[in-house]
């Protein structure tokens, strides 16, 4: 094998989502990036995103707001000083997003409109109506693809991160066109992954969230903190042929009621601001209420709002239930919890660095301490852009400092020549992964969901690592596809997922146990 390396690049990105593209766009102004995609398109979840951006733009608002409500709906966890970065960045990023061309809902006087979600105590979120993501990704895309310093790589899926002596050089990915190992070599790498929300069986993620950045990172030493916080999304459409759509926050911000199919309403027994309360609030309440009645589901009505009212400020989502024969305007729609956002990550300070040198991590696949136990409404994409332009301005700073020659660890060519040896393909592989594969959601949905114990954390524990000694030896004997690897990656972010619930011997923010279910006087983060 030739000991050169094509694809050597200033800057590389693994993944497509808000946090890649924006960290690309930000960075090639002035450096050679490559960015890759696992699919022939971005596919994370920044494009689902439905309700928008947080910004304390209106003068009924303040920074000083937006910052306790984060703090409060993070059950004392956050980070003050993340938090407060974030939020002082809020409006800048949004200015940034309108530069780019992002076209974002406006009222009748050509001003941003703005709107309020759970824990929110002023109307602050900016949104293009209920499909926010889609309007910043595709024209975040189009940037992209028309950018010269942008090589784009698809259908390509990160194996691991090449490091030596605490220095990440890498990746190492197979190029999913051919099935070749390749090398990426740079002298920054960021992490734009996502999170791993498909870890369980009931999600709103897309199939491509399967934590491979977090699962690479802490494999290849970096720290990981507060995976024991999965954020359940209160209201995912319950429908055969709908899956994994989500219902926004913001029906609830504009007046939707959950009621029990009887069209009794229950949010009042369970906290003060009832349908707006913090999302583990209400997920809890949401499982609490289909257990006590034995029920499937639990109903969103939003049918009180004018039907003008519905189309014009949700057109998507009335769109979407009604070719699926639900009527938004006039019945209530069945829901349940799903999995939805990774609140914990590889672990990140204000430069989106983590504690591998030249490694970076940004949005879901990233702990930054913005979140804290529980994410509020609509700062995740915040958190994408102000992370990435923080990353973006350390690379280009340490660049411009460090010119030397990039010598890429010998070791990283026999290590492609070892994947490349893989090795006898088997009949039975693929349906070794697609049984394990649902073993494995399954496992995580019933041990390790919305409320939790020591004793079904333990059991889910002894499961999953017999899984992960099976899937290794796959990984050692079989070709690689992008289903072993991303079942690997799952498995192993389950099982951090796990410890660290084990490791926390109190309830708090999306941490439920029966086993404590009070919170301890002194909030720690919990590290991996």
């Amino acid at each position: 094998m030739k000991e050169n390396i094509e694809n050597t690049f200033d800057v590389i990105i693994i993944g497509g989502g808000l946090a890649g593209l924006s960290a690309a766009i930000r960075l090639a102004q002035y450096t050679k990036v490559c960015l890759i995609y696992k699919t022939q398109k971005p596919a994370g979840a920044s494009y689902w995103a439905q309700g928008g951006i947080a910004v304390p733009i209106s003068p009924d608002d303040s920074i000083e707001s937006h910052i306790n409500d984060t703090l409060n709906a993070g059950a004392g966890l956050c980070n003050y000083e993340s938090v407060k970065f974030v939020v002082e960045n809020a409006a800048s990023q949004l200015d940034w997003l309108l530069k780019q061309g992002v076209e974002l809902t406006h009222t009748s006087d050509n001003e941003l409109h703005l709107t309020k979600e759970g824990g929110h105590s002023a109307k602050r979120i900016v949104h293009a109506n209920d499909a926010t993501g889609a309007a910043i990704q595709t024209c975040l895309e189009k940037i992209v693809e028309s950018h010269l310093n942008i090589c784009i790589y698809n259908n390509y899926i990160a194996i691991d991160l090449i490091t030596e002596n605490n220095i990440c050089y890498g990746i190492y990915a197979l190029n999913q066109h051919n099935n070749n190992i390749e090398i990426f070599a740079a002298k920054a790498t960021i992490l734009a992954t996502g999170g791993a929300s498909r870890v369980y069986l009931y999600s709103t993620n897309p199939e491509v969230a399967s934590g491979d950045g977090i699962a690479m990172g802490w494999r290849a030493g970096a720290k990981a903190a507060n995976l024991e916080f999965n954020q359940f999304h209160p209201t995912c459409l319950y429908h055969l042929q709908s899956r994994t759509f989500l219902l926004t926050e913001a029906l609830r911000g504009e007046g939707a009621k959950l009621k029990l199919p009887d069209g009794n309403g229950f949010m009042h027994n369970y906290h003060e601001l009832q349908e707006l309360a913090p999302r583990d609030v209400v997920a809890r309440a949401i499982d609490a209420e289909m257990k006590k009645h034995g029920l499937d589901h639990v109903c969103l009505d939003i049918s009180e709002q004018s039907e003008e009212f519905i189309k014009s400020h949700f057109p998507n989502i009335y769109n979407h239930c009604l070719s699926i024969g639900l009527d938004l305007t006039k019945e209530p729609i069945p829901v349940v919890p799903a999995a939805h956002y990774t609140c914990g990550g590889l672990h990140t300070d204000l430069q989106a660095r983590t504690n591998i040198n030249n490694l970076y991590a940004v949005g879901e696949a990233a702990h930054t301490g913005l979140h804290g136990a529980n994410r509020i409404a609509s700062n995740s994409l915040l958190e994408c852009l102000v992370f990435s332009e923080a990353a973006a301005k350390h690379i280009l700073e340490r660049l411009k400092l460090n010119n030397d020659e990039f010598n890429l660890p010998k070791f990283a060519y026999n290590q492609v020549v070892l994947f490349s040896l893989h090795k006898n393909p088997s009949n039975d592989t693929a349906l070794t992964i697609a049984h394990n594969w649902d073993y494995l959601r399954r496992t995580m949905w019933d041990y390790v969901g919305i409320v939790r114990n020591q004793n079904r954390l333990i059991k889910a524990m002894r499961r999953i690592i017999l899984l992960q000694e099976e899937i290794e030896e796959l990984f050692n004997t079989v070709p690689l596809s992008t289903d072993l690897l991303e079942l690997r990656n799952l498995i192993q972010v389950s099982i951090l997922i796990i410890k660290s619930a084990i490791k926390r011997k109190e309830s708090r923010g999306l941490h439920y146990s029966l086993d404590y279910p009070d919170k301890l006087p002194q909030a720690l983060d919990t590290y991996i």
